[in-house]
C-alpha cells in the first residue's frame, strides 16, 4: 500500500498535477494516529504519576506540619492577652477582649493540634 501511495505520487509528480489521497485513508491513518498518542500519553502520565506519588505523600504532611505551624501564630499573639486581662473576665472594663483572646486562642489551638496530629497520623500509615 505504502509503495503503490510512492508510485502514485512520483507519477503524479512526473505528470505535473497535483495527487489526491483519497479522505478514507487520511482519516484511517490519523485515527491511528490519535490511538497511538492516547496510549503513549497514558503510558507517560502513568509513569510520571508512579514517580510521583512519594512525593506528593510527603509533601501533604509538609503541608500539615507547616499549616500547623501557622495556626498556632494566632495562639502565641493572643495568649499572652488571655493572661494581662484575666482579672476582667466576669465584669470588668476589658471583658470582651478577653472573651474574644480565648476564643481565638481555642479555635486556633484546636485547629494547630489537629494539623499535626493529622500529619503524624499520615506519617505513621505508611
Amino acid at each position: 500500500m505504502a509503495g503503490q501511495r510512492l508510485a502514485g505520487q512520483a507519477q503524479a509528480a512526473a505528470a505535473g498535477r497535483p495527487m489526491t489521497v483519497p479522505a478514507a485513508s487520511v482519516r484511517a491513518g490519523a485515527q491511528t494516529a490519535a490511538r497511538v498518542s492516547a496510549r503513549a500519553g497514558g503510558s507517560v502520565a502513568k509513569g510520571v504519576g508512579g514517580f510521583l506519588r512519594p512525593f506528593a505523600r510527603v509533601g501533604g504532611i509538609v503541608w500539615l506540619e507547616v499549616a500547623g505551624v501557622f495556626f498556632f501564630l494566632p495562639v502565641i499573639v493572643f495568649g499572652p492577652k488571655i493572661w494581662k486581662y484575666r482579672m476582667d473576665w466576669l465584669g470588668g472594663p476589658d471583658q470582651r477582649t478577653f472573651w474574644a483572646s480565648l476564643v481565638v486562642v481555642v479555635v486556633f489551638l484546636y485547629l494547630g493540634v489537629s494539623s499535626f496530629w493529622r500529619a503524624h497520623r499520615k506519617s505513621a500509615a505508611q
